[in-house]
Formats: structure tokens, C-alpha cells, sequence
């Protein structure tokens, strides 16, 4: 694709920046941001791709995916404000998950050890653990919001925290998990994967390129389970004190 056929591709932009002129949604300037820091963000990471893949080091490899981490724990952050030590949890989890797979990708030789492999599927795993995480920590602090009656009694009547907080725990890692196993139900049949479509595009053999997304399907699988239970079983003992009082999320913040 040229540079040509991609800024006529910006067609695609200028429709939802009409719609939402059209119905005074308030959206048009988001949209331009989002579109100018993605053309930004990719064209950088473009380039600095290119100088990884030439180099085959090591260490860029690993400075590329510390990178990833380090990004998407930003992002998960702030949604789990009120959560003492919730920025250190999420660095934990997205580093224990990224370090189990490609642990038994390169462990396995199920793909080879190589920056073309490691960076575009850890990007994935990466990913995938931002998402899901963000989504666990929004159901999370919604159930906890609407349930402090219930941790406290259960408190009171000489419950564990880990007992108090157990239904709100395994709604939200429920919550989060759903969209990923729904998701993988209808796979192939309502669409195909974008791993798979940019294979094929490519000009991969679609069963090879079949294999190479039913790999990711199963990490995103892995990731999602990983994510969610590590987020949640980390964070809930930070919600009380030394005396087993129920700190709250508010209170927590401060």
C-alpha cells in the first residue's frame, strides 16, 4: 500500500466526523485526535519495528515489550484508582502473564525465537491483558460500590475479607472473561480475526494462516483467565487493614 491509497483510506474517517457533525455528537475532535495519534504512534513504531527486526538483539527485543508493558499499565491505572498498590499489581500481572506464554511458546518451539514472532504476538498478550484488566477493575469497583453493606456484615459476623468480597470477586473476573470466550464461540462464522484477514492479505496460505490464529485465540484465552484472577486476588487484600477492617475505595484513595 502506498501513501497515496492511505491518505485516500482517510475516507474512512471523514464519514464518522460527518455523522457526528451531522447529529451533534461532540465526537468530531476526539475522532481527528485519535486518528492523527494513531497515523503518530504507528508510523513511529513502524520505523523503530524495522530497526528491531534488522538488529535480531536481544535486548531490543526486550526494551520493545518492556515498552508495551509500561504503556498499557499506564492505561490500566487509572481506572483502578482507589486501589492502594494497584500500579505495581497490574506491572506484576501484565509481566507474570507476558513471561508464562512466551515462556511456553519459545520453551515448546511452538514459534520460533525470533523479534518478527515475539514482538507482533507479545503485543497481543500484552494487549489483550490491558483490556481485560480494565474491564475486571470497572466491574470490580462497581460491585464493591454497591456492596460495602454486605463486606461489612460479613466482617461482623467473623468472615474472612477474602469471604466478604467472594461474590463481587467472581462476578467481576466472570464479567471480564465473557466477551473473550463469547467472542471465540462465533469465530470464523460472524468474522474472521484480524490476524488471520492480515495474513491472508498478506498472501499466507489460510490454513496456515488458521493455525497462526487459532495460536492467538488460545493465548488470548490464557491471557484472559490470567489477567482478571491475578488483578483480582492481588488487589482485594489491599481493600482492608491489619485488623481486617473493610478500607473502602474511597477512603482508600486518600
Amino acid at each position: 500500500m502506498s501513501f497515496a491509497q492511505l491518505a485516500l483510506s482517510l475516507i474512512f474517517v471523514a464519514i464518522p466526523i460527518a455523522l457526528a457533525l451531522y447529529l451533534k455528537l461532540g465526537l468530531e475532535k476526539d475522532i481527528i485526535i485519535a486518528t492523527v495519534r494513531s497515523i503518530i504512534q504507528l508510523l513511529i513504531v513502524g520505523y523503530i519495528l524495522t530497526f528491531v527486526f534488522e538488529s535480531d538483539s536481544a535486548i531490543f527485543i526486550i526494551l520493545m515489550i518492556l515498552l508495551m508493558i509500561a504503556a498499557a499499565s499506564q492505561n490500566v491505572v487509572k481506572k483502578g484508582s482507589g486501589i492502594p498498590g494497584i500500579t505495581m499489581i497490574i506491572i506484576f500481572t501484565l509481566v507474570v502473564v507476558e513471561a508464562v506464554t512466551m515462556g511456553i511458546l519459545l520453551g515448546f518451539s511452538i514459534i520460533p525465537a525470533e523479534p518478527e514472532q515475539i514482538i507482533p504476538i507479545s503485543g497481543m498478550v500484552v494487549g489483550n491483558c490491558m483490556v481485560l484488566s480494565l474491564l475486571f477493575l470497572n466491574k470490580f469497583k462497581d460491585e464493591l460500590n454497591h456492596s460495602e453493606e454486605v463486606v461489612e456484615l460479613i466482617l461482623s459476623l467473623g468472615g474472612e475479607p477474602k469471604d466478604a468480597v467472594s461474590r463481587s470477586l467472581k462476578s467481576s473476573i466472570r464479567t471480564s472473561m465473557i466477551p473473550t470466550i463469547e467472542a471465540q464461540k462465533t469465530m470464523g462464522l460472524v468474522q474472521l480475526p484480524g490476524m488471520m484477514s492480515g495474513l491472508i492479505i498478506g498472501g499466507a496460505d489460510p490454513f496456515e494462516a488458521v493455525m497462526y490464529q487459532l495460536l492467538i485465540l488460545f493465548l488470548i484465552l490464557t491471557t484472559a483467565a490470567m489477567a482478571s484472577v491475578m488483578v483480582g486476588y492481588l488487589s482485594y487484600p489491599k481493600l482492608f487493614n491489619e485488623r481486617l477492617q473493610y478500607l473502602g475505595l474511597t477512603q482508600s484513595e486518600q
